[in-house]
């Protein structure tokens, strides 16, 4: 017979499931206050870490607020709460060529459907917006500090237009996460020129409410991008 081990776990770990527990039972609602420390101490019979540490992971999980002298207050999580407590990992996993391909083909699988969708929902205020953010993008041609802050903001548009928050919290998160391989792409010669065309491509399917020329428009850019990405990283491996 195999030896197996079991994992004594924390108490902080118990409060945790006790007061998640109460949460999604109703006990304490949306906006409501949960006991002080000292009453969550004596309810549970443990001590003041046990029961900070325990906040401190709600407060990660998005299930509660604490701000500095009041009570933790019971909140909803977001597709933001999610997508940051990723963020640490992703950055660790962006140290390792393979993991940044990865990522790459991550973002390419996400914002090639997310240009159908924004091809297939577009209204006439999204496509004017996206056509704003469009002209923007074009007069920084010039400018790599605006045109990179405009080609985000190009892309938060679109992200915007199939009115879905975590698809705008998916974006915000691939824009922090990929921000140095945006810079380093954006350094080789015409990338700028060439990333407005692709921008202009897109627009011009999303504004047709072409859900194919959006999607094969998205895939061209982004496979240009990261052609760009990994010849400018070949360059100063290389120089």
């Amino acid at each position: 017979m195999e030896r197996e081990t079991i994992t004594r776990r924390r108490l902080s770990d118990e409060v945790v499931d006790r007061l998640e527990g109460l949460i999604h039972s109703g006990e304490f609602e949306l906006g409501d206050q949960l006991p002080s420390e000292r009453d969550l101490m004596e309810r549970f019979s443990v001590g003041r870490p046990s029961v900070r540490e325990a906040l401190f992971s709600l407060q990660k999980m998005g299930l509660v607020a604490i701000n500095s002298g009041e009570r933790a207050r019971v909140t909803r999580p977001t597709p933001e709460t999610v997508l940051n407590g990723l963020t640490a990992t992703v950055r660790h996993m962006l140290t390792d060529g393979q993991g940044v391909r990865h990522m790459q083909e991550a973002r390419l699988f996400f914002e090639a459907g997310l240009a159908r969708d924004a091809a297939r929902h577009a209204d006439d205020g999204g496509i004017a917006r996206l056509q704003e953010a469009l002209m923007e993008n074009h007069q920084a041609l010039g400018d790599m500090q605006a045109f990179e802050q405009t080609d985000v903001n190009f892309h938060y548009v679109l992200a915007e237009i199939p009115k879905n928050p975590v698809f705008v919290a998916i974006h915000e998160a691939v824009v922090e996460w990929l921000t140095e391989q945006r810079h380093k792409s954006l350094m080789n010669k015409g990338a700028a020129q060439g990333a407005y065309d692709w921008h202009a491509k897109i627009f011009r399917a999303v504004a047709d409410h072409d859900v194919e020329g959006a999607e094969a428009a998205m895939r061209g850019h982004l496979g240009d991008v990261s052609q760009l990405y990994w010849r400018a990283e070949g360059s100063s491996k290389t120089g």
